[in-house]
């Protein structure tokens, strides 16, 4: 399946979503069904799961942890424009990851 960058940045966008609202996510599960946003969910947290250290903890504060990139920047002590590219990074990674690039 061959993923586009616009849709790795939906993904994430959905992803971080999903994390915000999590124990909705959950106990909707235990009622209706699972949504199917955490095949997505799983499916992503094993590409992460490879990926240099720096692009893996980006992962997890932005779009687990819902930070956005100007609170990270502050928290982290980097300017707003290195997040940034270092976001760009993280989904170059996943979107060669997912064109079978790793």
């Amino acid at each position: 399946m061959v993923t586009t960058m616009q849709q790795v940045r939906n993904d994430l966008k959905e992803i971080r979503y999903y994390y915000s609202k999590r124990k909705d996510f959950e106990s909707a599960a235990k009622c209706v069904v699972e949504s199917a946003v955490t095949e997505k969910v799983n499916r992503y947290n094993l590409a992460i799961k490879t990926a240099p250290a720096r692009l893996y903890d980006l992962y997890i504060a932005l779009y687990t942890q819902n930070n956005s990139q100007c609170a990270l920047a502050e928290d982290w002590g980097f300017c707003n424009d290195y997040i940034k590219q270092l976001n760009k990074q993280l989904c170059e990674y996943l979107l060669k990851f997912f064109n079978g690039g790793n």
